[in-house]
Formats: C-alpha cells, structure tokens, sequence
C-alpha cells in the first residue's frame, strides 16, 4: 500500500514511522522539503500536480500539515485549498484531513459528540470545518483531533513546570488532549479498516472525534500534577479569552472510535505524564 504523508511536523513524522514499521511504502512532503521530504505547497495547484509527477499514486493521503500558527488565509491556503488540490491531483486516493476539536464551540461543559452542533465562532475554525464537508463529500475521513501532546511537547506540562500556569477562574473548564501516539495510532487504524475489502462497515465518508478517554476539568488536571510531582497548586486567575484554539468548554467523546477497535494507550492525560515528564523541559 502506498501512503503519502501531506506534512512532516510533529504527527506527520510519528504517523509515516509507525506506517514504514506496518508495511506501508510511504512518501513523504513538506512546505520546506527538509528531513528526506518532497517540497510541496499544498495550497498551490502546480506545486501539487508536480508533486503528482514524482510519486506513485498513493492508496491513501493522510493530511496533517501545519497552517504554521498562521490565520484565517493561512487556514484557507493550506487546509480547504490543499486538500481541494489533492484531490484533484490524486483523484483516486482516499484522503484522511486531520481537523481539530475546536470546531466544536460549547461552553456549557456538555458531552459532545460527532453529530453534536459544531458551530465555531471563530472563522479559522468555519474554514475547517468546509474542509471537513470538502474531505467528507468525496468519501475521505475526518479526524477532529483534541490538542496534541505527547514527547518533549506540552504546553500544560511546561506551564505547570515553569511555574507559569493559571487556573481560570474556578478551573472548571474542561481540557481534551490526545497523545501524539494515540493520534497516529488511530489514524492508521482507520486507514487500515478503509482500505480492507472485506470490512463489513465502511467508514469512508465519516467524521472520528480523536481525543482520549477522559476529559479533565483543569482544577483536576492541576490537581493531579501538583500531587504527582509535590508541588503548590498553580493559583487563579482570569479566563483566557485569546487562545489559538477558542475558548470552549466541553468533553469530547471518542466512543465512536472506540467501537471500531481502536483503544487509547494513554486514556487520560494524567496516565501519560510519567512517560513524557523528562522530555517536556
């Protein structure tokens, strides 16, 4: 099977490992063309159909790239216009857009799950979400990731760490995460159910909440750093109104992948801190 990995960052490089590592034949492209990549601006039609030229035509792309912490234009360019142009340049492979939970904009701390209202407020989250429906109407799949964490990468971890960390209000927000390697794990396992002939249900089409098994109010999350690592409780503060990703409170709920057979090695984010704590500083 060939696979294409459409951004080489921090889950593109864990998912195209762990294909190799399966069997897979994988190709790999970036914006810059570092790392053994093929340089490709997925928001650039010729620069994908060249990209077309130089590569076997893949079974399945798996569409991680990085908006490279850019807006709305950013967004547009890199997401729904790059997944537009694979498409159109890979006509017969399946695409995997791995979109984000922030799409998701309650605030009421409401169990959400993929046929739960997404209606952001902000439009980087609107341009993913026309790319979730892009994806979606030519039979890919949609991953709506909850914030990655995972070796030498958390921003909670470090902020608690550093001693920078603020509990919103009374810390009832609730936080979802997923770890690097559960999210790379339950990407290729549904690439794997979609390309099996004989899979009795087809999931092409489908849109997959990717989160961890619990989500953690951030009163509990600082809760459980203060007592693993024995240290003071971060104090309060005000809400965050200015982060990346909205500010939302709610728990994802990843049942639905669960009943396809993927399980999460790290069901909550507390169960993974052991492992990754001396990585993160």
């Amino acid at each position: 099977m060939q696979l294409l990995i459409a951004g080489n960052g921090y889950l593109g490089t864990e998912v195209g490992n762990r294909a190799l590592a399966q069997g897979w034949q994988i190709n790999r492209c970036s914006l810059s063309g570092h790392d053994q990549t093929y340089a490709c601006d997925l928001g650039d039609p010729d620069s994908v159909r060249l990209l077309a030229t130089l590569i076997p035509p893949p079974d399945a792309i798996v569409h991680c790239a990085s908006s490279g912490k850019g807006g709305s234009p950013a967004y547009q360019h890199v997401y729904y216009q790059g997944v537009k142009n694979l498409q159109q340049a890979f006509p017969h492979s399946l695409i995997l857009f791995t979109s984000s939970s922030s799409v998701y904009g309650q605030t009421d701390g409401s169990v959400v799950t993929e046929t739960s209202s997404a209606e952001p407020d902000r439009e980087t989250g609107k341009i993913l979400l026309a790319t979730e429906e892009l994806t979606t109407s030519h039979g890919g799949i949609v991953c709506r990731l909850s914030g990655i964490y995972g070796p030498a990468r958390s921003v909670i971890l470090r902020k608690f760490l550093q001693g920078d960390a603020i509990i919103e209000e009374d810390g009832r927000r609730y936080l979802n995460q997923i770890h690097r390697d559960d999210a790379a794990r339950a990407i290729l396992h549904l690439l794997g159910l979609s390309l099996t002939k004989n899979h009795s249900h087809s999931i092409c089409g489908e849109i997959f909440n990717t989160s961890d098994s619990q989500s953690l109010s951030q009163l509990a999350t600082y809760q459980g750093l203060a007592d693993f690592f024995q240290r003071p409780l971060p104090p309060s503060g005000p809400r965050d109104l200015d982060r990346k990703r909205g500010w939302t409170h709610k728990q994802v709920s990843n049942e639905k992948l669960r009943t396809t057979g993927w399980q999460p090695d790290y069901p909550s984010f507390l169960s993974a801190v052991p492992h990754i704590a001396a990585s993160v500083l």
